[in-house]
């Protein structure tokens, strides 16, 4: 779910994470548009063509189903040793 920004408040599947920089890339969240010119020798087409851009971190949060609200994680170990994430609101496993 996203904070703050334009598409505050939208929910959508992280499609990738970009480490280096901080930053999530969001199914269909931050769309930009690209204005690409054709090339025929590669047999792409030309024109305007709809894609995600990076959002930072900071600026996700997961979606808590149980709350229905986005939530902060944190993280603990299992007694057979296992780490694991939970939300901080209700204390409910999220990876098992």
């Amino acid at each position: 779910m996203v904070l703050t920004g334009k598409n505050k408040s939208k929910r959508g599947t992280v499609l990738r994470v970009l480490r280096d920089e901080g930053k999530v890339i969001v199914e269909n969240i931050n769309m930009a548009k690209r204005h690409t010119k054709g090339n025929p020798q590669k047999g792409t087409a030309g024109g305007i063509i709809e894609k995600e851009m990076p959002i930072a971190v900071s600026n996700v949060a997961i979606w808590n189903p149980v709350s229905s609200k986005a939530d902060r994680i944190g993280y603990k170990k299992l007694e057979d040793g296992k780490k694991v994430r939970y939300f901080k609101s209700n204390n409910e496993v999220i990876d098992i």
